[in-house]
């Protein structure tokens, strides 16, 4: 028989290392600001999939962090954020993908399109400035489950955006 002493002393080491750039906020590990010295991230279909935790709480027209692992879900999530405070991301629509086989080029063809008609729609000209989209996609086990939807998000490549950057939100 084994004893729990001996048992913890076979098991390896968890070593708990903070990357740099990362801010710990009581226990939830946030990224750095989404501008670094290597300049602005570019955000595009793989950023945040359907699969992101937290990402099913997001409706339209709400904003949300960046995706950032969270010791409490154990995994990457996304977390609602006003948009008053300054968030990361903020949904403007959703798309439904026509049912068929899983395709992930023809799914990242239809999103991308779909997100940019609806980004034009809302943004144009100087109104756009500074402004970018992305979509967020099914993945192969979401689309297997019946997920069709693909949610349209607007940043700004620079950072956060102050308030929210839905054209109507301004009136």
């Amino acid at each position: 028989m084994t004893s729990p002493r001996q048992a913890a002393d076979r098991r390896p080491a968890r070593r708990w290392t903070l990357l740099p750039g990362f801010v710990v906020l009581g226990t939830l590990f946030l990224p750095p600001s989404t501008v670094g010295p290597a300049g602005p991230t570019v955000k595009d279909e793989t950023f945040i999939t359907a699969e992101t935790g937290g990402l099913l709480h997001i409706e339209a027209g709400e904003c949300f962090t960046d995706p950032a692992y969270s010791p409490e879900a154990a995994e990457v999530v996304v977390l609602y954020t006003p948009c008053k405070e300054q968030a990361a991301n903020q949904s403007y629509g959703f798309v439904h993908a026509p049912d068929g086989a899983w395709d992930p080029a023809a799914l990242t063809t239809f999103a991308r399109e779909s997100c940019r008609r609806g980004f034009d729609g809302n943004w144009s000209g100087e109104s756009a400035s500074g402004l970018d989209f992305y979509p967020v996609m099914p993945t192969r086990k979401t689309w297997a489950d019946g997920d069709r939807d693909v949610m349209c998000v607007v940043y700004s490549p620079e950072g956060s955006m102050n308030g929210s950057a839905l054209p109507l939100a301004r009136w």
